[in-house]
Formats: C-alpha cells, structure tokens, sequence
C-alpha cells in the first residue's frame, strides 16, 4: 500500500515486550517497572495484525523489543509469522545476550535473518554503556548464529570516535555487515547525542583505505553502503538527523502495547489494541484491523523532525516504542 505521498510501505516492526536484559545508558533507565502481561500483545493477536498487514501488501516483518528473546515463545511467532501468506521476510533484532542458547530454535523456526544490537567491542566500555558483563555471550551468540547459516549484521550506535573504529573490527573477522546509527533524540537519547555522520564519513575516509561506496542490495532499510578492502562484510551508515531518508520510509511499527506507528517522531498513531480487544468478531475484525492499518499509513507525515527538538512530539522512551 502507498501512503498519500507516494511511498511504498511494505514492512512493519514488531515489538513484542518492553522488557529488556540490559540497561543501555541511551535507551532504558535503570529503575522501570514491568509492563503487566495482560497489557502487552498476545501473539494470537500480533498475528491478526500481520495478517491484515500482509493483505494491503505488508510483506516483511521485523521482530523487535525491548529484547525479543526475554519473551518465551517468541519462536513459534516467528514460524507463525513465516506462515502468512503474503509475508516474504521475518527478521529480529536482538542485543545478542540469549542468542547463543537460541540461534537453533530460531532457525528451525524459518528466520531470514538477525541484527545484533552492539555499540562497542571493549569490555569496559560495554559494562559502562549497558550495565552488564554479557559482551563475550553476545559474540559467542554472534559466531554461533553464523555457523547456523543465519544471515547476521551488527547495528551500532555511534556514541564515540573509539568504539567506532573498533566496530569495524567486527566485519573483518566475520562475514557480516556492521551498520553505524546516529543517536536519535527519543527519550534518554536526548541526552546522548553521540557522533554525526557528517563527522563520522570523514573520520573513515580517513581511516579506511579503499574506503568506497557499495551499491549491491543488502535488505529493507534506509542504510547507505560502503566498501572496504579486507572486510568480510560492508560498512552501513544509517543517517537518521543527517542523512534524512524520510522521502523514501516504508514502514511502520507496532508497539509491544498495541499502538501502531508511522513515525519514531510523532506521537500519534492508531490504537490496535482497543480494535483487538473491542469485541469484534469474524470480517468485522478483520476490517477494523486492516482500517487501522490503512489509516496509519495514509497518515504517515512526510517527514520527521529530529533536527528541530520542538517538532518533536514523541515523549516515550525507545524501549516502549521498539526502536
């Protein structure tokens, strides 16, 4: 389905669970108390919405959280999900902590493919950014992931010059892409704008011999690629502030709680849950859930405004919201 300015909207990020095993000083606070179950999204009813979903033309799904894998089950989603007609691609985004103890449920489930949420590859500096020692599970669960066939790429926020530089490390040793993300002022990020990207190209030009772009598809998003010679994988610059790729945004996303998404920027949305959970029943259900989704995405705004703090309307913090 196209929205009123022409975009294709093909894929939708689903959370799951705000919960989360890490403290990432940008993301989550320290003291938040749990979402009740009852208030989150069975899986029966996710499923309802991707279907829907998937009949406007949505084909590719994104599983994310809080951190997916805390969920139990999350598995039989994914294979519930594969099974959808119309439904191409079911991918999830992990901070890799369970991932090694779960790469073979998840394949056996049909994943196409697992980004790995990390920010750095120095021990110290991971227990700073998210509270926690889990840095070598999280690369164990990485190389357990490849040796399972599963397509994996590494996303990164770009916090510091250092932590950059020793990414890219990654994809020197693996066969994966690492992608660098700038610091988006949603909730604690406001408060950790990190490195822009009209700093960071330079800074790895000057690095990275051979450093040149990559035109080759490599999945959904919005991520420019780039090149480098003795690299496994590629180099991934997703420019949210100063790469604006609004004119080209396909997605939405549902929350963990139900409300369904067209913009990180924006507050407003459509209710899902209280179309799910308003009594409906057979094609009437149906229709409430595939309106909601076609009103999301005709009210799908041109373009975020990130650069201009008062335009901002968003209030939750990322976690909440799925990122």
């Amino acid at each position: 389905m196209k929205d009123r300015y022409g975009r294709l909207i093909n894929y939708i990020r689903i959370s799951v669970t705000d919960r989360c095993n890490l403290r990432c000083r940008y993301c989550m606070p320290e003291k938040i108390e749990a979402v009740p179950m009852k208030e989150i999204l069975s899986y029966e009813e996710i499923l309802e919405v991707a279907e829907q979903a998937a009949a406007i033309g949505i084909n590719r799904v994104k599983i994310t959280g809080g951190e997916p894998l805390v969920r139990r089950g999350v598995e039989q989603l994914i294979g519930m999900l594969k099974k959808v007609p119309g439904i191409e691609q079911v991918t999830l985004t992990t901070n890799g902590v369970l991932l090694e103890e779960r790469c073979k449920a998840l394949k056996a489930a049909g994943i196409d493919g697992i980004n790995v949420s990390l920010d750095t590859t120095d021990p110290v500096r991971y227990r700073d950014v998210t509270g926690s020692d889990a840095l070598d599970a999280v690369l164990r669960g990485m190389k357990a992931t490849i040796a399972e066939g599963i397509a994996v790429k590494v996303n990164a926020v770009s916090i510091a010059r250092e932590d950059v530089l020793s990414m890219i490390d990654i994809a020197r040793d693996l066969p994966v892409d690492v992608r660098f993300i700038e610091m988006m002022p949603i909730g604690m990020g406001k408060n950790y704008p990190g490195i822009s990207h009209s700093e960071l190209i330079p800074l790895l030009r000057e690095r990275l011999d051979g450093f040149e772009p990559d035109d080759t598809p490599h999945g959904n998003g919005p991520a420019v690629y780039y090149r480098v010679p003795g690299l496994q994988g590629s180099i991934g610059l997703i420019s949210a502030i100063h790469g604006k790729f609004c004119d080209s945004c396909n997605r939405i996303r549902l929350t963990s709680r139900g409300y369904l998404k067209s913009c990180l920027c924006y507050d407003r949305g459509v209710d899902m849950k209280g179309i799910l959970r308003g009594g409906l029943t057979g094609e009437e259900r149906c229709d409430a859930i595939r309106q909601g989704l076609e009103q999301c995405i005709y009210e799908k705004p041109e373009a975020h405004q990130f650069n201009r703090p008062e335009g901002i309307s968003e209030e939750h913090e990322m976690y909440t919201i799925g990122g």
